[in-house]
């Protein structure tokens, strides 16, 4: 129970399914309510591969929010297909989903969506993101458009990278979720250990310094994590595997003398460094792995 201007409020808690097409910046606008980033962003589609959870408290209230993978249209391996899945099935635990959209027409992919959230007749709040990108009498259309696709609980324009409107989204997700008492300590931000966390900077890191193909092509396991390991002067150490399906994807991941991968562990070292809050001794180490994107039991294996 909490005090607000003399009168009494009830506690709010409850779990928020963050869902859309890929790239419509919900990752962005989970990082900002938390102000930590749970999710690494990179301006390439399909960069979240996993449902994360991130808890937000505040007076009165906790938020668990699940930043999900973006759902697409065309489904190419098993590893699609486990995204998607884990998708459905946070918006299967929600009290309130939010479905980010872009200030656009309805597309196939945002249909496929409305249709998983309709047989579920969830709670859903439209929250139209990127609105800093197009005239406001462009955004207008878009409400219309999809008002007449759904009866959602609330429709809010924002700009998650800009914080614009923001504080009012805030609100509409407090309003919407159900009483009861928090599911976590109040100091708890996320379920994930520290080591899910940094695979996902080196894999960022791959994100944004390579090309189209290199990126989708890899995936980072995080083999040994020593923390004040005295064979490397105290340091933590973390050897990570990054995984690519062939030759000619791991000769340009290494690059002409180790040069491109020294990148990608300098950047993640720094940020891994700044995440943990302690000197690392970061080694990496790329191994071929053919066809792992369709290979279940290797999914599994690696955390998938």
């Amino acid at each position: 129970m909490t005090e607000k201007n003399g009168l009494t409020d009830k506690f709010k808690a409850g779990y928020v399914a963050i869902v859309g097409r890929p790239n419509v910046g919900k990752s962005t606008l989970i990082n900002n309510f938390l102000r930590f980033k749970l999710s690494i962003v990179t301006p390439k589609p399909q960069t979240t591969r996993h449902r994360i959870l991130g808890v937000l408290n505040g007076e009165g209230y906790q938020i668990i929010f699940l930043d999900t993978p973006g759902i697409m249209e065309k489904v190419k391996y098993n590893l699609h297909k486990w995204m998607i899945k884990r998708a459905i099935e946070a918006m299967d635990e929600a009290d309130l989903v939010l479905f980010v959209v872009e200030p656009m027409q309805p597309t196939e992919a945002d249909l496929k969506i409305l249709d998983a959230i309709k047989e579920r007749n969830k709670k859903t709040v439209l929250v139209i993101n990127k609105i800093d990108r197009v005239p406001k009498v462009e955004v207008l259309p878009v409400i219309d458009a999809y008002s007449k696709l759904y009866d959602f609980t609330d429709v809010v324009p924002i700009s998650a990278l800009k914080l614009i409107n923001t504080d009012e989204l805030l609100d509409v997700i407090i309003k919407n979720l159900p009483e009861g008492e928090p599911f976590y300590p109040p100091d708890m931000l996320t379920d994930r250990p520290e080591r899910f966390f940094v695979a996902e900077i080196i894999r960022e890191k791959v994100f944004q310094l390579y090309g189209e193909e290199i990126p989708y092509s890899t995936a980072v396991e995080i083999e040994v994590f020593r923390e004040r390991d005295e064979e490397h002067g105290g340091k933590d150490y973390i050897r990570a595997v990054i995984y690519v399906e062939r030759d000619s994807q791991k000769a340009i991941l290494i690059g002409r003398g180790g040069q491109a991968l020294k990148k990608v562990g300098m950047r993640a070292r720094q940020e891994i460094e700044e995440f943990l809050g302690r000197p690392v001794y970061l080694e990496l180490w790329v191994k071929v792995k053919p066809k792992w994107r369709k290979n279940e039991a290797f999914l599994k294996e690696i955390g998938y």
